[in-house]
């Protein structure tokens, strides 16, 4: 099985929509898809992904499926001092990394500034529902890899967020939260193509086999939008 994972395009995030360049970008996208050809699309209730999704949608004819959990956590926010309330994600990563070492896959959310009892209580959502939706799908959660129910060659398209995808792939991939926020960034539109590698006929391991990939952009000619990157993104 692959998951394509699909940051939304360019936001308009007052509208609740994308932005000029972000329809250009999901035509592209649509263009692209037309040639990998996802079997199933799933996408997040907010407006950006699916305005976002519905261009691959009319090109594939495919009906999507609306993935309450696949939203973006907005509650997770840090109060930084000098840029005030802001989403976990775009925190500093010299704030993130200013303490020896990284927690756990599982303790990440034991130590500041990540302590708050809402990163774990979201962290848990995510796991479960991640878990329940890739069982569906024929694969069931063990630590850190896949027991191999059913296996499936199906291509899965998921519109969802920035935030929630970086810290999707964390869960996936079994690395700290913290990690992933600070060291990745998933641009407009890209795609993260994640395999579950399938070694045995008894377990899966996913593994990232394209990050944050923007090929479609070059393709059409259309400038990477940096909504997401804070600083010298030029």
């Amino acid at each position: 099985m692959r998951l394509f994972i699909i940051r939304h395009a360019d936001p308009d995030y007052p509208n609740k929509t994308i932005t000029a360049a972000g329809h250009l970008e999901a035509q592209a996208l649509a263009r692209r898809f037309q040639r990998q050809r996802p079997d199933r699309i799933y996408c997040s209730p907010l407006g950006r992904a699916l305005h976002t999704m519905q261009y691959t949608a009319d090109a594939l004819g495919l009906e999507p499926d609306i993935e309450e959990w696949t939203q973006e956590m907005a509650e997770l926010q840090i109060e930084y001092t000098e840029g005030g309330a802001m989403v976990a994600w775009d925190l500093p990563g010299e704030v993130i990394r200013e303490r020896e070492g990284f927690a756990a896959h599982d303790r990440w959310h034991a130590r500041p500034p990540f302590a708050d009892p809402i990163f774990r209580e979201r962290w848990a959502i995510l796991q479960r529902n991640s878990d329940a939706f890739i069982a569906r799908h024929g694969y069931e959660r063990d630590g850190g890899r896949y027991r191999v129910v059913r296996s499936n060659r199906e291509t899965l398209a998921i519109f969802c967020h920035g935030g929630f995808g970086l810290t999707w792939l964390a869960h996936l991939l079994h690395l700290p939260v913290p990690l992933v926020w600070s060291g990745f960034w998933l641009p407009p539109s890209s795609v993260t193509t994640i395999l579950f590698d399938e070694r045995s006929s008894h377990w899966a391991v996913p593994r990232c086999i394209g990050l944050g990939d923007i090929g479609h952009l070059y393709e059409a000619g259309l400038a990477v939008q940096p909504a997401g990157i804070q600083a010298n993104f030029d």
